[in-house]
């Protein structure tokens, strides 16, 4: 049996960041991370398309707990001990420098993911902290004080012990185990499967600013909209996505949409279109793209307002109008399936949170027992908003572990 002070279980965002804080702020403790994989930090690598969106520039506490789903009561008061200024302060420190995109994202200045990946790996090894990898946890039991934990390989002896597995169904079988509820997760950040004559032959285009609700509920968000190869997808949507994932999960991902294309309601839109009627008499609609729309789009909804590419502005008659109206401002939309978005797999699910102390993160069930990032049923929308929980909860678990 190998003998630590403390055992991180799981080599990713959160369980790096909680290994190197616990070790630099204790440097007598002997740290250990077990990774399952044969290398760690996998969705790091991947997050934001090989950039890696560490975390969104929102320094608000009430403000940036509006961007989670599930956890938004509880992240409240960590996100006070440690938030977006601490962690771009944290990276600074150990010579990364973060900068801000327009939609709030923070990146690497190098736009580079293996920049995080290689700052920590370093970091480890600077403050000791031992990595096994390919050391899948088989059993977590807690005997006389102490974590009895075995995988594949042997078996480890810890005090303390931290779960930052991510969304992992047999690390979650093993805290039942322990006493602890888990929510069942479903998919969160997912894109609309669509198949729509509107949107046909036109991925790639994107229409800045649209509203979008789910028919029959009261799920509505507000952004920008793009037509992909199989539906529809970016922030307007994956916000729909994350805030709807149980209720979408309930309709087995099948319901409809209604898309407000340009902001605006039926009949000021249709008092524009009169007006246009008028300036534009002796020019065809299909060419005439109004309200900011990109073109092809444009096209697409005088197409399916009953007019051909040829119909002009002074022959439009009150159902036309009427039409072009609707599909502007009420453009009603079948959803049949989804489709993950990129490689960023989130779930919705995870520890129930009544059963977490949020100002250290430790179990209220099992002494010494502590969790960070999304294993807890904490999740976010897009944005860099996953990995700030991440942070924030294995740097406030990291202050406890190490005393």
């Amino acid at each position: 049996m190998i003998a630590k002070d403390v055992i991180i279980v799981g080599g990713g965002a959160a369980g790096f960041f909680a290994a190197i804080n616990i070790a630099e702020q204790n440097p007598n403790l002997k740290v250990a991370i077990l990774e399952r994989a044969k290398e760690g930090l996998a969705k790091v690598k991947v997050s934001g398309g090989g950039r890696c969106n560490v975390t969104h520039a929102e320094f608000m506490p009430s403000e940036l707990v509006q961007n989670y789903p599930r956890g938004e009561k509880e992240l409240l008061g960590p996100f006070h001990q440690f938030m977006t200024g601490d962690t771009i302060e944290w990276f600074e420190k150990r010579g990364v420098a973060l900068k801000i995109e327009d939609d709030g994202r923070m990146f690497p200045v190098s736009n580079s993911s293996q920049t995080i990946i290689d700052c920590f790996l370093n970091e480890a090894e600077k403050h000791q902290v031992d990595i096994y990898y390919n050391h899948p946890v088989k059993t977590i039991e807690a005997q006389n004080e102490q974590f009895v934990v075995t995988t594949s390989e042997t078996t480890f002896s810890a005090k303390k012990i931290m779960i930052a597995t991510g969304s992992n169904p047999k690390i979650w079988k093993l805290l039942e185990s322990l006493g602890h509820r888990v929510s069942q997760p479903v998919p969160s950040l997912f894109t609309f499967n669509i198949k729509d004559e509107r949107i046909q032959d036109i991925p790639g285009v994107v229409a800045l600013n649209v509203e979008v609700q789910v028919l029959g509920t009261n799920l509505w968000s507000e952004g920008p909209l793009l037509i992909t190869h199989w539906g529809m997808s970016a922030p307007s949507i994956l916000k729909l996505s994350a805030f709807g994932a149980l209720e979408l999960a309930k309709r087995d991902y099948k319901f409809q949409i209604e898309v407000n294309f340009i902001k605006q309601g039926f009949e000021d839109c249709l008092d524009v279109l009169k007006s246009l009627k008028q300036d534009l008499a002796k020019k065809t609609v299909f060419k005439s793209t109004q309200f900011d729309l990109p073109k092809r789009l444009w096209h697409k909804l005088v197409l399916a307002s009953k007019m051909t590419e040829t119909t002009r502005w002074a022959d439009l008659n009150k159902s036309q109008l009427e039409g072009l109206a609707s599909q502007l401002t009420t453009a009603v939309f079948n959803v049949d399936g989804k489709s993950t978005f990129k490689d960023e797999f989130v779930t919705a699910g995870g520890v129930s949170l009544k059963e977490v102390n949020f100002k250290t993160f430790e179990s209220k069930l099992v002494k010494n027992l502590y969790f960070a990032g999304e294993v807890l049923n904490i999740d976010a929308v897009t944005g860099g908003f996953n990995f700030q929980n991440a942070w924030t909860g294995a740097f406030i678990a990291a202050q406890h572990m190490s005393k």
